[in-house]
């Protein structure tokens, strides 16, 4: 049998402008699924990325090029996932929108969480990260005393007054703090700041040189005085072993993988390669959040606070306490839309 499957895009405007050295967006355009099993519901999500060619237009056609290929067995979801993958190349939001659905439903349908289903330990979880972007440098220092909730920050940083910027950053907060350059700088530039960056308390640099510069990444790694995290660099578990000689670490996101199954691939073959793990989102609602947030306990940082960015959330999810996910008993994913006021 063919599970139904519902699609809508949804408008997600943001709290404030996000900034990343790659240009400003104001609000995103996410897409949501819904696959039906009688009286169970799973939920997905699609948060499209214009660095992967990828929009809400792109999903949606996706989306309907990949619905036969859940033509079987709902309870056979890895199976189903294992066919969505092959059917149709690249397009790894709409995958992953799939791919969590089938999840949450499957998690529905035996009455657990996802954790449990995975046989995790919530309690194990990292702290999350929360999100600055780029900004002047005053209205940085002001995103960061917004941010006191959170003990753990990241900054974006681009090509220009990343000093000013980080300085302003620092002088407001003595937090731990990690930066993202989003592959906005040269090898040599990556050097001279991340010295620098070494000196203001920086925990590691997330993406400092272009993903497709693989000599130049080996050669920062190898003078790095703080460690190196691959995130635009990694899209499937596949690029994993090439990523060991230029990166301490990498950032598996479901959004650029395709989905939880592509993501526990990846985590298993990180750690086959002595690399550290990030587990980090694109702005989404807590359905993609908390699809992220129930594979927490196996990485070694957590930076899911996509959610937290939004304005106006239209799921139910996990509370985050001082930087903790708190995720509860609710079956599958634990999220549910929430109720008109």
């Amino acid at each position: 049998m063919s599970l139904p499957m519902d699609v809508r895009v949804i408008e997600l405007p943001l709290r404030h402008a996000w900034t990343i050295s790659r240009g400003t967006s104001t609000s995103k355009r996410n897409v949501i699924v819904e696959l039906r099993e009688g009286n169970l519901v799973g939920r997905g999500e699609a948060a499209p990325n214009v660095r992967y060619g990828e929009s809400a237009e792109t999903v949606t056609a996706a989306l309907e090029k990949l619905a036969p290929a859940l033509d079987g067995d709902p309870r056979h979801f890895r199976l189903l996932s294992e066919r969505i993958e092959e059917a149709l190349p690249g397009n790894h939001a709409a995958k992953a929108a799939l791919d969590i659905a089938l999840h949450d439903l499957a998690g529905k349908r035996l009455g657990v969480p996802l954790y449990r289903m995975l046989g995790l330990d919530p309690s194990r979880m990292p702290i999350t990260s929360f999100s600055i972007g780029i900004d002047d440098p005053a209205a940085m220092a002001q995103k960061v005393r917004e941010a006191e909730p959170y003990p753990v920050l990241k900054i974006k940083l681009g090509a220009q007054s990343v000093r000013e910027m980080f300085g302003a950053v620092r002088a407001a907060t003595p937090k731990t703090v990690r930066v993202d350059a989003n592959e906005a700088w040269t090898p040599d530039e990556a050097l001279k700041h991340i010295e620098w960056l070494a000196t203001q308390g920086v925990e590691l640099v997330e993406q400092p040189l272009p993903a497709a510069d693989v000599e130049g990444a080996k050669w920062l790694r190898q003078r790095s005085p703080l460690p190196l995290v691959a995130d635009e660099a990694l899209m499937m578990a596949s690029d994993v072993p090439k990523l060991a000689e230029g990166y301490h670490g990498i950032n598996v996101k479901l959004q650029k993988c395709g989905g939880i199954r592509e993501a526990l691939r990846i985590i298993e073959t990180a750690r086959s390669c002595g690399l550290k793990i990030m587990l980090g989102c694109m702005v989404e609602t807590s359905v993609g959040i908390a699809a992220g947030a129930h594979l927490g306990p196996l990485v070694d940082w957590l930076d899911l606070d996509g959610n937290l960015l939004i304005s106006a959330e239209p799921f139910q999810g996990h509370p985050v306490v001082d930087g903790h996910i708190r995720l509860g008993e609710g079956h599958g994913l634990g999220v549910e839309p929430r109720s008109a006021p």
